[in-house]
């Protein structure tokens, strides 16, 4: 009970350092949650195309030539080299089409006559090709058992025909990215916090006056230990169930779906293993300015590796590669992962809980090191 309420003393002096990291984390939520859902609508966009036909309009060519304007924003220009090559350059035009002479009849006696297409290297270039081939691969199947008229209305039923989509999948997709982007940013507020605030606990209980009196005590080193790590806990508890708190209110129903208690329960995986680290270091560094040090190389070193700020599918590979030494890595893997899984089962969650299992084992490391070195320096003590 001393224990706890010096504890508790120590936690109120540093309130603010909780505050400061948790209102960093709020403020990257909301922002990115606003830009995530500015993504979420989509608008159809037509490409911009001029057509100069040196054919007779009918047959294919007029059919191609109505199919082509449903479907692209014509646009005019004059006929001549430099007018085309001016209005590709300066983007006002994404695709010229230019249909040359005996068109219509060159196709449908199967001599493949060929398009003169001039276009710029982009996206509204590539879906003018899709819609011209499109056209022109329907048109070829159905040449030779229709003709005239019969020909372009078989091909414009059949470019009529919309694919039946059923989506299969209930997740929102959009609710699990903010999930993910949540809490891997908040592993860098976790670390901070934790990291920060139990070192300075045990910085105070290592101070040479308690230290003397903790060691002639009849209290043992492991059960002094204990004690100091199962109240270390308790505020990394707290620290956890706040963040979980806030991310029901900024996430959404995600949170109280099986994907949300995975998040949670990968989240209480980091911060038990974040408290040992932390009770490591309070037992290694007993300087309150060197703990600030830690605190910042540790916590931005890892989640600029391991993907917190930026996603990990844009980092190099041999960033990557270092991020394995940090437990991080592996919470943020599993969080990324998450947003892949379409229906949560054990083979899904195979790969989670290999992750799970490897920040554990760093816990146990923590841990053990920290008994190692209580123990040595009370023997020096």
């Amino acid at each position: 009970m001393t224990v706890f309420k010096a504890v508790l003393k120590v936690l109120k002096k540093n309130i603010f350092i909780v505050i400061l990291y948790t209102v960093i984390l709020l403020s990257f939520g909301t922002l990115n949650f606003k830009t995530n859902n500015t993504n979420n609508t989509f608008k159809q966009t037509k490409p911009s195309v001029v057509i100069i036909n040196k054919d007779e309009n009918k047959g294919i060519t007029k059919g191609f030539i109505k199919y082509v304007k449903k479907n692209s924003k014509i646009k005019k220009i004059e006929d001549d080299e430099k007018s085309i090559n001016d209005a590709l350059f300066f983007g006002d035009v994404d695709y010229v089409i230019i249909i040359p002479k005996n068109f219509n009849n060159d196709f449908l006696e199967g001599n493949n006559p060929k398009l003169d297409i001039k276009t710029t290297p982009s996206y509204l270039s590539s879906l003018s090709e899709m819609i011209v081939q499109r056209y022109l691969d329907t048109a070829n199947i159905y040449k030779d058992s229709y003709s005239g008229e019969e020909l372009n209305k078989k091909i414009d039923d059949v470019l009529k025909m919309n694919v039946k989509v059923k989506v299969t999948s209930k997740v929102d997709v959009s609710e699990l990215s903010n999930s993910t982007a949540y809490y891997n940013f908040a592993s860098y507020s976790i670390l901070a916090i934790i990291i920060y605030i139990i070192s300075t606990i045990l910085s105070s209980f290592r101070e040479k006056n308690i230290l003397k009196r903790t060691s002639v005590s009849s209290v043992n080193y492991k059960k002094h230990n204990m004690h100091l790590l199962l109240s270390s806990s308790i505020f990394s508890l707290a620290v956890w169930l706040l963040y979980v708190i806030i991310s029901l209110f900024l996430v959404g129903k995600i949170m109280f779906t099986g994907y949300g208690l995975i998040y949670m329960i990968n989240t209480l995986i980091l911060v038990l293993t974040t408290t040992a680290f932390a009770f490591l270091v309070g037992n290694l560094v007993t300087n309150k300015n060197v703990i600030g040090m830690v605190v910042n190389v540790v916590a931005l070193s890892s989640s600029f590796l391991c993907g917190a700020f930026v996603p990990a599918k844009y980092l190099p590979d041999f960033v990557l590669k270092i991020a394995h030494v940090f437990p991080t890595y592996y919470y943020i893997s599993n969080n990324e992962m998450l947003t892949t899984i379409e229906k949560i089962n054990i083979s899904n969650l195979t790969l989670l809980f290999k992750n799970a299992i490897v920040m554990l084992i760093f816990m146990t490391v923590f841990i053990i090191l920290s008994n190692i070195a209580v123990k040595k320096k009370r023997r020096i003590g």
